[in-house]
């Protein structure tokens, strides 16, 4: 049996390597290494025109939304915070139309961090602009602890409390249409969502998995694409 194929979008910003300072489609080797560890094949989804994402997604077996920058406020609807990061329009406009093509076709979906969130706004959700406590400084992780509701999808794959890898200033605020809350920090930030089981195997977590040990959350996401 082949393994599944699971694309995971990418960052598009400056980056440096050799000789070379050049715009570059980037993604932290922790998820593709995540994805192998769960049983997978990770395919780089860089930014790209929205109306191929259909069509992206039909070769996928899987999607995984990535973390990074702040979504825009405007797409829910906010003015920006001061402390909003800028926005990353491309991304914003191709992530969103990888969610609507992925939710439209049932393929199994896992947001990471930002993921997350724009899973929340996809679906009709709105963010807290700035959070304080779940970033200790910039480009470090810090740890929490993450409580899992019973009786969830997310539950049901890790069903005791456990420490996450986290580095976010951002979170949800009103729930999007459907989405059920399935883990809580211990502050009561919603630190994951999820679709019914009728609407298919979507999950978002607001923690980076890539960045720790624990793979049982992508390995749910990979069983579900095998299936």
């Amino acid at each position: 049996m082949s393994k599944p194929l699971v694309g995971v979008t990418t960052y598009l910003d400056p980056a440096r390597w050799g000789v070379w300072d050049l715009p570059a489609a980037l993604l932290p080797a922790a998820y593709p290494r995540l994805v192998r560890a769960a049983g997978g094949i990770a395919a780089m989804l860089p930014p790209d025109a929205p109306d191929v994402a259909a069509e992206t997604v039909a070769r996928l077996d899987a999607l995984v939304i990535a973390g990074g920058a702040d979504v825009e406020p405007l797409r829910y609807g906010a003015e920006p915070d001061p402390r909003t990061g800028p926005p990353a329009r491309d991304r914003d406009a191709w992530e969103l139309a990888l969610l609507d093509a992925a939710l439209a076709a049932g393929t199994p979906v896992l947001g990471i961090c930002r993921g997350m969130q724009l899973l929340n706004v996809a679906l009709g959700g709105t963010l807290v602009q700035h959070l304080d406590g779940h970033v200790v400084e910039p480009g470090r992780f810090s740890h929490h602890t993450v409580k899992p509701v019973p009786d969830t999808r997310y539950g049901s794959l890790v069903p005791e409390a456990v420490q996450v890898p986290t580095h976010h200033h951002q979170a949800v605020d009103r729930l999007g249409t459907a989405l059920l809350p399935s883990a809580y920090a211990e502050d009561g930030t919603v630190e994951a969502v999820e679709l019914p089981e009728e609407r298919g195997w979507v999950l978002g977590v607001q923690w980076h998995p890539e960045m720790g040990e624990d793979a049982r959350v992508m390995a749910g996401l990979v069983r579900a694409a095998s299936s």
